[in-house]
C-alpha cells in the first residue's frame, strides 16, 4: 500500500508518528531554497476516544520542496547504542540527474539526526528497506546493494534476483534478504530441455541472503522450491537454530490470492484471501495470545486472516490508507489501527479503527457516552472475575508449596542414601540420625510422621577382640582386580577395571560405579554411565586377514538352565584355541562434559558382580559382592596435555597402542556385525578392500582386529574380518555412530562384486535374549491351549450331545423320584443320558484341514522357542 511522498506514518510505542514535508513560513526565507519535515507524535487518549497530539518537531533541509520527498520510515535500531528508533529516508533530486539520500534518526526528543548520506545517478524505487544499522538496502537492474553509516559506501551483494519479499534478523544469521531468483540449475538439468509449465514452476526460486556474513541460505529452509514463482511478500513469524539446522515458521501471500502457512519448510495451511493484488503481511500478537496475519492490497483493501486450528479470514475493510500494528491504547497486546481515506475531513486522525477482532473495538465518530452504565456493569463483573482469580491463585500456591516440600523431603532421602553408599564404598559405618535428632534439627520428618527405613540402634555391637575372626561381611576383600585405568575419548570418559584370570571367571552380571567425592549438594554423586564387559583374546597369528577353515557352530547347543555358567564368551571367528592369553574388563563410560564442570574430579570406582558359589559345593550359593577397585582423578589440565588420550599410531605395518586404548575405542563404539556371502566368487576383494580403500593395519596388542586409518569421519573404526569359507564371511564394525557406519558400507557396495549379500547379524544382551525366550515359551504355550480349546474342536462333534445343559437336581427332587417305581425308572434314563454325553464330548472329531493348520501353528512356536534357546546358548 503506497502513500504519498509528502506524509508518511509510522509507529512507536503505541505512538503514531505522522512525517509531513512542507514549505517553511515565508517569513523565515525563500520557500524555494528550504524545506521542512515536520513530525508529529499522537497518542491515544481512552478517555475522549480520540488522537491528541503529544508533541512535534521539525528539520529544515536545503532544496527545492518540489523534489525534496519521503522515501519510506521504518523503526530500526541504532547500532551505537542498540535502542530502536524511528528513522526515515529522504530523497533530494539534483542537476545532472544526481540524486541525494539522507538517512534521518528520530530521537525522544523530537530532534533529528542524520545518520548517512549516500548519492546515486538513478532514483530508487524497487524494494527499498530500512534495517539495523541503520543500513538502507534496495533492488536496481536486477542486483542488490545496500549501504549502512559504519562503512558508507555502497555495495554490492553478489545476487541476481527479481525481486525483495521479505528483510529482518535471523538467529545467527543477522540481517537477511529473503528474494526470488531464476533458479540455479544442475548441469543436466540445464541441458534437458524443459517443459514451458515445468520451466515456469522450477525456472524461479526463493532463496536467502545474510548481509553480513555475506552468504547464502537455501531458499528450502522457508519454503519449497515450487512456490517461489508465486510469492510476492513474506512475513517470517520466529527463527531459531535447532542442532545447526534452521528452522523457520512464515507466512507468504501469493500472486494466486492465498496466504500460505509454512513451517520448517513445508506447507500446513492455506487461506483464500478475498480481495486481489495482495502486496504486503505483517502480523501481530493479540490480547487472546491469538495471532493475526494483515494482508494490505493494491487496491486499497485489507483483511485480517486467524490462525485457530485453520487459518480463515476473520474481518476485512475497505478504502484503507494506511494500517499499523501495535500497542496503542496500552493495554500490553497489540492492536490493529486502520486509517481510512477521508476526504472531508482535513484532520489527518479523524477517521480511525483500532481493534484486535476481540474486547478491543474503538472507532471515530462512536459516541461512547452511551455505554457508561454498562462499562460500569462490566467493572463489577470484573472484580468479581478477579476475586474468584485471586483465590484460585492462593489454592494454586498452597500446592505448589506442597509439592515442594514433597521434593524436598524426596531430596533429602535420596543425599542420606548416597551418604549411606559413600560410607559403604570407603568401608566406614554409616551412622543412621535418631529420631531425637531428627526432631532437634527441626527435621519435616517428624512432622510428617515418617520414620526410618532401619531400626534406631542405641548401642551398636563393640568390634570383635584381638585374635578373633571378623565376620565375613568385615572382611577385607580379596585382591580381584589387576588394575585400573581411565581413557578420554572425544566426548566421553572410559573408566576400566581389569579383572584377575582366576576371578572373572566366578563373576557375572558385573558392573561399575563412579561416585563423586564432591559435596554430595552440589551434584548427584553417583555418576550415570553406561557399562560393558569386554573379553580380547590374544590371536595367535600375525596375519588376521588370511582365511582361517573353521568348523561351523553346532546346530544344537545345551542350554544351561541351572544358572551356573560363567560371563558370557565373546570369542570371535579365527583362531583362538592358540591364544597367548586373554583378558576380561569391565569398563563404564560417562559422558566428560558435566564432570569437567567441577574442574577437577575425583571418583572411587565401585564394582558390583555376583560371585558364584564353586563347581560341585551345593552348601555355597551364589552372593553378590561390592568391591572398590581404587579411585581415579581427572583435570582440565590433565585433558590439555593429553595425559588420558588414546595413543594409537600406525608404525612398521601394525596399529601400536596399548590394550587399554583398544579397550576404551571398543567401549565408546556401537558394534555390528554383518553376514556378507558371495554365490558367483570368492570375498578376496573385502580384504583388499580392508588394507587398501579403508587403509586398515592390525592391532598389535589384538591381531584380530583393524584399525582404520582413513582421513574422514571413519578415522578410528575397528574393523574385524573372518572368513568361515571362501564364499562366506563375517564382518564386525565398531562404529562412533550411524553416519560411519553407513559410509562404510556405502565404501565396502562399492568394493563387492556383483551377487554378493550383505545382512545384518543382529546380536543381543543376555538380557535381551532371555526376555525373547520368556516371551516364545509364552507364545508356544498360549498356542497349544488355543488348539486344545478351541471352539472350531467342536464344530465336528458326533452329535449335538450339549442341546440342553443337564441342570443339578435337588436332594429333595431325588428323594421324591425314588419313592415309585416310574421314578427310579425316569432318574436311571436321565443318568444314562449324561453318562452317554460325557463319552461323547471325550471323543469328538476334527476336520484335517484344522487339525492341519493347528499344527502348523505349534511347530511354527516351537520353532521359535529353540531360535531364542539357540541365541541365549
Amino acid at each position: 500500500m503506497l502513500l504519498s511522498g509528502q506524509e508518511q506514518f509510522l509507529s512507536y510505542n503505541g505512538e503514531v508518528l505522522i512525517f509531513q514535508l512542507s514549505p517553511p513560513n515565508p517569513v523565515e526565507g525563500a520557500a524555494d531554497k528550504r524545506v521542512d519535515l515536520c513530525v508529529r507524535r499522537m497518542t491515544f487518549s481512552r478517555d475522549t476516544k480520540l488522537f491528541v497530539q503529544k508533541s512535534s518537531g521539525v528539520f529544515s533541509l536545503r532544496g527545492r520542496p518540489l523534489k525534496t520527498e519521503i522515501v519510506c520510515c521504518s523503526c530500526t535500531a541504532d547500532s551505537r547504542t542498540g535502542i530502536i528508533l524511528p528513522c526515515i529516508l529522504m530523497k533530494q533530486k539534483k542537476r545532472n540527474n544526481v540524486v541525494k539520500y539522507l538517512l534521518l534518526f528520530l530521537h525522544s526528543s523530537n530532534q533529528f539526526e542524520q545518520s548517512l548520506q549516500f548519492t546515486l545517478d538513478y532514483e530508487l524505487k524497487e524494494d527499498v528497506r530500512l534495517f539495523a544499522g541503520p543500513s538502507v538496502l534496495w533492488r536496481h537492474a536486477s542486483k542488490l546493494f545496500y549501504i549502512s553509516a559504519s562503512t558508507c559506501t555502497v555495495l554490492s551483494a553478489p545476487v541476481q534476483l527479481s525481486s525483495v519479499v521479505w528483510t529482518g534478523e535471523i538467529q545467527e544469521e543477522g540481517p537477511v534478504v529473503l528474494g526470488i531468483r531464476t533458479a540455479c540449475l544442475t548441469e543436466g538439468e540445464a541441458e534437458a530441455e524443459l517443459s514451458a509449465s515445468d520451466r515456469a514452476i522450477w525456472g524461479t526460486e526463493l532463496f536467502g541472503y545474510a548481509v553480513k556474513a555475506q552468504k547464502m541460505l537455501p531458499g528450502t529452509c522457508f519454503m519449497p522450491h515450487a512456490y517461489g514463482r508465486v510469492v510476492s511478500s513474506v512475513c517470517v513469524c520466529k527463527s531459531e537454530t535447532w542442532r545447526r539446522q534452521l528452522r523457520t515458521s512464515l507466512v507468504a501471500v501469493t500472486h494466486k490470492n492465498q496466504l500460505i502457512w509454512f513451517q520448517d519448510g513445508l506447507p500446513r495451511g492455506v487461506c483464500e484471501l478475498p480481495y486481489e493484488e495482495p502486496c504486503s503481511v505483517k502480523a501481530a500478537v493479540t490480547s487472546s495470545s491469538d495471532v493475526l496475519f494483515v494482508v494490505s492490497f493494491a487496491s486499497g483493501n485489507v483483511c485480517a486472516v486467524q490462525r485457530r486450528g485453520s487459518l480463515q479470514v476473520a474481518s476485512k475493510w475497505q478504502d484503507v490508507k494506511c494500517v499499523l500494528v501495535d500497542d496503542f491504547i496500552g493495554s500490553g497486546s497489540e492492536q490493529l489501527l486502520l486509517l481510512f481515506r477521508d476526504d472531508s475531513s482535513a484532520e489527518v486522525l479523524s477517521t480511525f479503527t483500532i481493534t484486535d477482532l476481540g474486547a478491543v473495538s474503538y472507532a471515530s465518530g462512536n459516541n461512547y457516552k452511551d455505554n457508561v452504565a454498562a462499562a460500569e456493569g462490566l467493572q463489577e463483573n470484573g472484580l468479581l472475575t478477579v476475586q474468584a482469580l485471586q483465590t484460585r491463585l492462593q489454592a494454586g500456591c498452597t500446592a505448589v508449596r506442597e509439592l515442594q516440600q514433597h521434593l524436598g523431603l524426596k531430596q533429602r532421602v535420596l543425599l542420606q542414601s548416597c551418604k549411606a553408599l559413600e560410607d559403604l564404598v570407603e568401608g566406614r559405618t554409616h551412622v543412621l540420625p535418631t529420631a531425637k535428632e531428627v526432631k532437634c534439627r527441626g527435621d519435616d520428618r517428624s512432622l510428617l510422621g515418617l520414620v526410618p527405613l532401619w531400626d534406631d540402634v542405641e548401642n551398636p555391637p563393640p568390634p570383635p577382640p584381638l585374635g578373633q575372626e571378623m565376620p565375613v561381611a568385615q572382611q577385607a576383600p580379596e585382591r580381584l582386580v589387576e588394575s585400573l585405568w581411565q581413557r578420554v575419548v572425544g566426548d566421553s570418559l572410559v573408566v576400566g577395571v581389569q579383572l584377575a584370570a582366576a576371578f572373572h571367571l566366578s563373576l557375572s552380571a558385573a558392573s561399575l560405579s563412579l561416585v563423586l567425592d564432591q559435596d554430595s549438594s552440589l551434584a548427584a554423586p553417583v555418576i550415570k554411565c553406561r557399562n560393558r564387559v569386554t573379553k580380547l583374546e590374544r590371536a595367535c597369528s600375525a596375519l588376521p586377514l588370511s582365511p582361517c577353515q573353521t568348523e561351523p557352530p553346532a546346530k544344537k547347543m545345551k542350554l544351561d538352565l541351572c544358572g551356573k555358567s560363567d560371563l558370557r564368551k565373546e570369542v570371535p571367528w579365527g583362531c583362538v584355541g592358540a591364544g597367548l592369553g586373554a583378558g576380561r574388563a569391565v569398563t563404564a563410560v560417562p559422558s566428560l562434559s558435566p564432570l569437567l564442570a567441577f574442574h577437577r574430579v575425583r571418583c572411587a570406582v565401585l564394582l558390583r558382580a555376583k560371585r558364584q558359589a564353586p563347581p560341585g559345593d551345593s552348601l555355597q550359593q551364589s552372593r553378590e559382592i561390592s568391591l572398590l577397585c581404587g579411585k581415579i582423578a581427572l583435570s582440565l589440565e590433565d585433558i590439555s596435555n593429553g595425559k588420558h588420550s588414546v595413543k594409537l599410531q600406525r608404525e612398521n605395518g601394525y596399529c601400536t597402542g596399548s590394550m587399554e586404548d583398544v579397550l576404551a575405542v571398543l567401549a565408546v563404539s556401537a558394534r555390528f556385525s554383518f553376514q556378507v556371502v558371495s554365490a558367483a566368487c570368492t570375498l578376496a576383494p573385502v580384504t583388499s578392500w580392508l588394507l587398501g580403500a579403508m587403509e586398515c593395519t592390525p592391532l598389535k596388542e589384538c591381531p584380530d582386529k583393524l584399525f582404520c586409518h582413513k582421513a574422514g569421519n571413519v578415522h578410528g573404526t575397528v574393523l574385524s574380518w573372518t572368513l568361515r569359507n571362501p564364499l562366506e564371511g563375517v564382518l564386525t564394525l565398531f562404529c562412533r555412530n550411524l553416519t560411519v557406519l553407513f559410509q562404510c558400507l556405502h565404501s565396502l557396495r562399492r568394493a563387492l562384486p556383483a551377487g554378493c549379500d550383505v545382512k545384518l547379524l543382529r546380536s543381543s544382551s543376555k538380557d535381551a535374549l532371555t526376555e525373547q525366550l520368556a516371551l516364545a515359551l509364552e507364545k508356544e504355550m498360549l498356542t497349544s491351549r488355543s488348539s486344545l480349546f478351541s471352539k472350531e474342536s467342536k464344530a465336528e462333534s458326533t452329535s449335538a450331545w450339549g442341546d440342553v445343559p443337564a441342570k443339578d437336581m435337588s436332594a429333595a427332587a431325588v428323594a421324591a423320584l425314588l419313592e415309585s417305581e416310574e421314578g427310579v425308572e425316569q432318574f436311571r434314563k436321565k443318568l444314562q443320558s449324561e453318562q452317554d454325553q460325557s463319552k461323547l464330548s471325550m471323543a469328538q472329531t476334527m476336520a484335517a484341514a484344522l487339525y492341519q493348520e493347528m499344527t502348523w501353528k505349534r511347530a511354527a512356536a516351537q520353532l521359535s522357542s529353540d531360535m531364542a534357546v539357540w541365541r541365549l546358548s
